[in-house]
Parts: structure tokens; sequence; C-alpha cells
């Protein structure tokens, strides 16, 4: 099947530096092939992470924020923050952003639903690049059914409401191992997954880095819910977002976890 309509999810930890600054090269990189993808005939959704993270950075803070309040803050400084950047780097590549925050409550309900499949469409139609977030502002862990958890998830959502061709989640670790390539520097990557079962979720245990809010796990779960919806979803390192080209050129990189094919 050709991937025309993508939706790339980026995290925090690929966004900025360990301090929470923003990697502006890595940014600008990520933009520039976004941008020429769209160019090719591609239609892109952007899921960026980073509101947060982006926040501490701007504000100068020590550590990530724990309260509620505090995260909610922070983030609303780092969304204008993150969306000033995007505007300003597409912009430069003759390409139009706009921002859609979501919270899970939007998506659940059939009617507000339909009006994000409309606005999102229509974007796409006309060329705009989506940027999409959870909008964490207003996002409260402790409200059941108002918060998604994880941009891995959302980002999967996401591909099902755009009915997108390929969901590609840009992380900072190159896929799935079969042990942790932090503790064994042997160890080997898978690089296709045709059913998840209970061992691979088991070794996609554990967290990301300090910066994000989701480790290989979140990205499994995220496999389930894009592969339910027939769409194939692929786990790849962020470093260099150009990796995008040789994704799909078909060259094998990451780890492709393949939605089953109708017969």
């Amino acid at each position: 099947m050709e991937n025309t309509r993508i939706v790339v999810k980026v995290g925090t930890s690929t966004l900025t530096y360990e301090n929470g600054r923003l990697n502006i090269r890595r940014v600008d990189k990520l933009c520039k092939v976004l941008s020429d993808l769209q160019n090719s005939g591609k239609e892109i959704v952007l899921v960026s992470s980073g509101a947060i993270g982006v926040g501490v950075g701007k504000l100068g803070l020590r550590e990530r924020p724990v309260s509620t309040e505090e995260k909610q803050a922070v983030a609303a400084v780092g969304q204008c923050e993150l969306m000033f950047m995007y505007d300003k780097l597409f912009g430069e590549y003759n390409h139009t952003v706009a921002q859609v925050l979501l919270t899970r409550d939007v998506v659940e309900n059939d009617h507000s639903k339909q009006n994000v499949v409309n606005t999102l469409e229509t974007l796409l139609r006309m060329g705009i690049i989506p940027v999409v977030n959870e909008n964490d502002t207003v996002a409260i862990d402790e409200l059941v059914g108002f918060h998604f958890g994880d941009n891995d998830t959302l980002s999967a959502i996401v591909a099902d409401i755009v009915q997108g061709d390929l969901l590609v989640i840009l992380t900072d670790i190159d896929g799935l191992y079969e042990e942790d390539p932090r503790k064994n520097p042997g160890a080997k990557r898978i690089p296709v997954v045709r059913h998840i079962d209970e061992h691979i979720r088991e070794i996609a245990g554990g967290s990301g880095s300090n910066r994000g809010t989701g480790g290989m796990s979140t990205k499994v779960s995220a496999a389930v819910v894009a592969n339910a919806a027939g769409i194939d979803c692929c786990v790849v390192s962020g470093n260099d977002p150009a990796i995008l080209y040789d994704l799909l050129e078909g060259k094998q990189v990451g780890t492709v976890f393949q939605a089953k094919r109708m017969p």
C-alpha cells in the first residue's frame, strides 16, 4: 500500500536537549524533511510532544514540575514556544501549520470527534500541516476520561481518525530490542513485529527519558491501536529525521509493527 497520508509523532526527548531547551538543529531538520515529503505529494500530520519539556527550558526550571497545576502552567508557556518554532521553521519552507489541541473526551464523543475529523480533513485538503498535541493545560490526570496519558497513544488515535496509511513514531531509541540496549549493548533489534503478544509487551517494559512521559511500552500500546485500525506503525530513531526517507523508500530501519492485511 502506498503511504500517502502519514502521521508522524515526535517525542520530547527528540525535540529537546537534556536541559529541556529546544534542539533547534534537529527541529529544523524535521521541519525540512516533512516539508519536502509534503512537496512530494504526501499528506503530513505531526503529533508533537514537548510542551511541558520546552516550558521547563523556557522558564529555566531545574526539573520537571510534579503538581498538576504547575504542569498545566508550564505546558501553557511551552506550547506557545513550540508552535512559534514550528510556525517559523515550516514557514521557511513555504508551508503553513495549524495547532490542534485535543483531550480524550473530545475524541470519545461522537459529535465532537466528527468536528475533529472535519477540521483535520479540511486542513489536509488545504495543504496545511496540522500540529497535534494533547491539551496539557486543561487535561487533568485525576479526571478519568480526560487524559490520553502519553502522545504515543494520541498519535495512534489521530492516525485512526484521519484514516492514515502509516504511523511513524520518532523516539530516542531505534526500535524494539530483544533486551534493553542501554543495559546490553549486544542486544538485537527486532525489525518486524507481525503480532503483538505478551512477550512483545514484556520486552517493551520500562520508561523513557526523564523529559518524556512514555517508554517503549507506550509505543507498543500505540502500535496495538494503529494495527487494529489497519495501520502499520513504525518506531524509529529521531536523531536524524532524514531517516523518514529511508523508511518510505522501503529500507529496513527501526521496528515495523505490521497491521494484518485483509485477504
